[in-house]
C-alpha cells in the first residue's frame, strides 16, 4: 500500500472552529426540550462562560498574530486574518440561535414554571417599593457616576464587567449640552435580584434595570436621553518571561493584575444602543464592528446561573445523584491495607471522590506516614486538601505541594492556598522553567515494619472536590514499587536539579510522551501490515497535535480499527477515502463534563490501557509536564475497555459524529431501539441497576458485537 504524505491543509480541521463547533454541542444541550429546564438553563450559561474565554484567549491570540509581522498559516491552511473572518462569522450565528431560543423558549418556559424575570412594568406596587429600599441602601451607596469629558477621559473598565453607557442632557441657561457618562454595576452584588415574596414564589429582576431607572439619582440636574448597558472581554493572557523573573510568585501576582485590563477584543452591547454611541465606544476601545455583538437578551448570561442555583424546583433538574464510595474502598477500615490488597480504579463522579480526600487524611493522621508529595493545578481552595497538607505538616511529616501558579483563569486561588501552605510549612516549589505543571500525582511515604513502602495516587484530573462531582475523571491508587519509585523520582525532577532520565511506568512530557504515543500508533499500524489484530481507542479532550493526527492516518490506512471520543477540539478529518476511512470520531455532552484521557492499544491481542493527564495538543506535549500511566492490573484493564471505554462508544443519545468537513451529526439508536445514554448508565451502576456494557472492543469476547449484562455487585473490583 500507498500511504500518502500528509502535508495539504485539506487533510485538516481548523482548530477554532473545531473548538466553535464543540460549543455548539453545549448549545444544543440547552436547546434540547428532552432535557430538564433549569439543565438547559446551565447549559445556555455554560455557552457564554465558554465564549468568554475563546474570546479572552483564543481570539485574543489571533488579533495579535493578525497585528505581528509574523504571517503565517494553521494547520488547515488559513492565516490569522482569515480564521477570525471564520470565527466571527460562526460566533454570530451562534450567538444569535442562543439569544433567539433564550426570548423565544427557555424564558417563557422558566416564567411558566414559576420562575420569572421580570421588566419594569411587570413589577407589583410592593415590588416596585421593596426595590426603590434596596437600591437606596445596597446599591446607590456603590455606584460611582463616570463621566466622560476633557477633564475625565475614558475610564479603565475591568474585563468582564457590566456597565452602563448614558447619554445625558445638561441645560446651561438657553444651551443645552449632551454628555456621555458611565456607571460600572457592581460585581459584589447579586447581578439577579431575587425579590421577597412569602408565597414562595421566585421572581427576579436584574440589576443594571434597575440602576438604569434610578440614573436621574445619580446624575442631578441632568436629562437622560437613554441608556444601554455594555460588556468588554479582554486579552486575558500572561505573559511572563521567566528567566528574567526571580520570584514567579509576585511575577504571576503582577500579571493578574494587568490581566483585568489586557487589550479589549470584544464589546457586547444591548442591540437598541444607537449607531454614535456604539460607535464612540468602538474608537474609545480600539476595536472595529467586526468587534462588536449586538443583543437582544441579557448580556453575561452566566449571572442566571443563580436560578439554578438553590433548593428548588427539583423537577426541573437531572434526578440527584450522590457518588457512592468505590466498592473496593466500601467496606475497607484501612486504606493502605486495601491499596496493597490490589490496585484501585475510582472513576468519578460515579465513584466519590471522597476516596482521595481520606486517602490524604488518613496520609495525614498515620504515624507511620513520613513525607508526602502532591502536585496541585486547580485546588479550587478545597479546605479539607489543603489542611490535610498542613495537619502533615503538624504531625512532623516531610511535605512537598508543587503549585502551578499559571492554571489559566486560577491563579489567585493558587496564589493565595500557596501561601497559606508555606505559612504552615509546607515545602511549595512553583515549578520548572518554561513548562506549566499539569500532571495530578500524590506520593505518600510510609514505614512499615523495617521496610519502606510507597503509595500513589494518579489521575486525569485536578484534585479538587468540587470539580470532581461534574467532570468525569479515572484516578487510580497503587503501591505497586516501580510506581513509588517513579513518582519519587518524578518529584526529584520537579523540586531538584537533574536530568530526566526515563520512568520504569510513567511516561512524562515533555520528554518522552509524544515519542512513545507515536511508537504504540505505529506498532497498530505495522501490526495490521502484517495481518495481526490491531485497533485503537482513545479518549481525549482535544485532538490537534500534528505528528500524532499524521500517526493516525497512516495507521487508517494500515487497516486500524481506530475510534476516537474526542470532547472538543479535533483536527482531524475522519471518513476519507484512502486517508481516515478506518476512523472514527465521536463527542459525549451530558451532564457531567467528559474529562479523562484513556489509551488503549490492541498490541496483537493483549491490550495495552494508559491513563493522561495530557490532551492531544502541542502544549500538552512539548510545553508541560504531564503524566501518563499504564494499568497493570488485568481486571482494571478489561474494566476500562469493557465499560468506561464501551459505554461512550455504545451512545446513542448523547453523542455526535464527526463528519470529514467538520460538522457534527446526532448519533441515533438502530430501528427499533431505544436509546443508549452512557452516562445514565454509568449512574446506573453506581447505584446497583442493571445495564449493559459493550464487548465490541479490544478484549471484548463477543464478536457479534452484543452487549453482556453486568451488575454492579459482580463487576471486577
Amino acid at each position: 500500500m500507498v500511504v500518502s504524505k500528509f502535508g495539504k491543509p485539506s487533510q485538516y480541521l481548523n482548530r477554532e472552529l473545531s473548538w466553535l463547533e464543540f460549543n455548539q454541542r453545549v448549545l444544543d444541550e440547552a436547546l434540547d426540550p428532552a432535557n430538564p429546564l433549569l439543565e438547559r438553563l446551565k447549559f445556555f450559561c455554560i455557552v457564554s462562560s465558554n465564549l468568554d474565554e475563546f474570546f479572552e484567549v483564543r481570539v485574543a491570540g489571533l488579533k495579535q498574530q493578525i497585528e505581528s509581522d509574523v504571517v503565517a498559516r494553521s494547520l488547515d491552511g488559513l492565516t490569522a486574518t482569515e480564521t477570525f473572518r471564520a470565527v466571527t462569522l460562526r460566533v454570530r450565528r451562534m450567538v444569535e440561535d442562543q439569544y433567539a431560543a433564550w426570548r423565544e423558549d427557555i424564558r417563557p418556559a422558566l416564567a411558566k414554571n414559576g420562575l420569572r424575570i421580570l421588566e419594569l412594568a411587570e413589577l407589583s406596587a410592593a415590588d416596585r417599593d421593596w426595590l426603590k429600599e434596596y437600591y437606596r441602601t445596597q446599591v446607590r451607596p456603590v455606584l460611582t457616576p463616570l463621566a466622560i469629558d476633557p477633564a475625565h477621559p475614558f475610564p479603565q473598565l475591568l474585563n468582564k464587567s457590566l456597565n452602563l453607557i448614558i447619554q445625558l442632557e445638561l441645560q446651561k441657561g438657553t444651551e443645552a449640552s449632551k454628555h456621555l457618562a458611565v456607571v460600572q454595576i457592581p460585581a459584589i452584588l447579586p447581578r439577579v435580584i431575587q425579590l421577597p415574596h412569602e408565597n414562595g414564589r421566585r421572581d427576579y429582576f436584574f440589576l443594571g434595570q434597575l440602576i438604569g431607572h434610578h440614573l436621574a439619582d445619580l446624575f442631578p440636574g441632568t436629562r437622560i436621553l437613554g441608556w444601554w448597558i455594555f460588556r468588554v472581554t479582554r486579552n486575558s493572557e500572561l505573559y511572563i518571561d521567566e528567566e528574567e523573573t526571580a520570584n514567579l510568585l509576585k511575577a504571576v501576582e503582577n500579571e493578574l493584575r494587568n490581566r483585568r485590563k489586557g487589550d479589549a477584543v470584544r464589546l457586547e452591547i444591548e442591540d437598541s444602543c444607537p449607531a454614535p454611541i456604539r460607535n464612540a465606544l468602538l474608537r474609545t476601545l480600539d476595536l472595529t464592528e467586526d468587534d462588536l455583538y449586538r443583543l437582544n437578551g441579557p448580556l453575561n448570561p452566566t449571572r442566571l446561573m443563580l436560578l439554578y442555583h438553590g433548593d428548588h424546583s427539583p423537577e426541573l433538574r437531572d434526578p440527584p445523584f450522590v457518588a457512592p464510595v468505590a466498592p473496593t474502598l466500601r467496606d475497607a477500615p484501612d486504606i493502605f491495607a486495601a491499596i496493597r490488597e490490589r490496585d484501585i480504579l475510582l472513576h468519578h463522579p460515579y465513584d466519590s471522590f471522597e476516596s482521595v480526600v481520606h486517602f490524604l487524611e488518613a496520609a495525614s493522621a498515620d504515624p507511620d506516614v513520613l513525607a508526602i508529595k502532591q502536585t496541585l493545578y486547580r485546588t479550587g481552595g478545597d479546605t479539607r486538601i489543603i489542611g490535610a497538607l498542613e495537619r502533615a505538616v503538624k504531625n512532623g511529616k516531610q511535605v512537598t505541594a508543587v503549585v502551578e501558579l499559571r492554571a489559566r483563569f486560577d491563579e489567585a486561588n493558587n496564589i493565595q492556598w500557596s501561601r497559606r501552605l508555606e505559612e504552615s510549612g509546607v515545602h511549595v516549589v512553583y515549578g520548572l522553567v518554561d513548562y506549566k505543571i499539569h500532571a495530578k500525582c500524590c506520593l505518600v511515604v510510609r514505614r512499615e515494619g523495617l521496610d519502606i513502602r510507597r503509595y500513589v495516587h494518579l489521575a486525569t484530573g485536578n484534585y479538587n472536590p468540587s470539580t470532581a462531582r461534574l467532570y468525569t475523571d479515572l484516578g487510580l491508587l497503587t503501591c505497586q514499587p516501580e510506581f513509588g519509585e517513579d513518582a519519587t523520582n518524578f518529584f526529584n525532577l520537579l523540586t531538584g536539579i537533574c536530568q530526566f532520565q526515563g520512568m520504569q511506568r510513567l511516561l512524562v512530557a515533555p520528554f518522552e510522551l509524544h515519542q512513545r504515543i507515536l511508537a504504540l500508533i505505529e506498532r497498530e499500524a505495522e501490526n495490521a501490515r502484517r495481518g495481526l489484530p490491531a485497533r485503537i481507542v482513545a479518549k481525549v479532550n482535544s485532538l490537534a497535535e500534528e505528528e500524532i493526527i499524521q500517526a493516525l492516518y497512516r495507521a487508517s490506512q494500515a487497516g486500524v480499527k481506530i475510534d476516537l471520543i474526542v470532547r472538543g477540539i479535533c483536527c482531524l478529518r475522519p471518513g476519507v477515502k484512502r486517508m481516515s476511512e478506518n476512523i472514527t470520531v465521536r463527542s459525549v455532552v451530558d451532564r457531567f463534563l467528559e474529562h479523562p484521557r484513556i489509551l488503549c492499544f490492541e498490541n496483537n491481542g493483549s491490550p495495552e490501557v494508559f491513563l493522561s493527564s495530557a490532551d492531544w495538543l502541542p502544549r500538552n506535549m512539548f510545553r508541560r509536564i504531564e503524566l501518563a500511566f499504564p494499568i497493570m492490573d488485568p481486571v482494571l484493564r478489561d474494566r476500562i475497555v469493557r465499560e468506561i471505554l464501551a459505554l461512550p462508544l455504545a451512545d446513542t443519545a448523547k453523542a455526535h459524529f464527526l463528519e470529514s468537513d467538520g460538522s457534527y451529526r446526532r448519533a441515533k439508536p438502530a430501528k427499533g431501539e431505544a436509546p443508549r445514554r452512557s452516562q445514565l448508565e454509568f449512574i446506573r451502576m453506581a447505584t446497583n441497576e442493571v445495564v449493559h456494557a459493550s464487548a465490541a472492543l479490544p478484549g471484548g469476547k463477543l464478536p457479534d458485537g452484543t452487549f453482556p449484562e453486568v451488575r454492579l455487585r459482580e463487576r471486577p473490583l
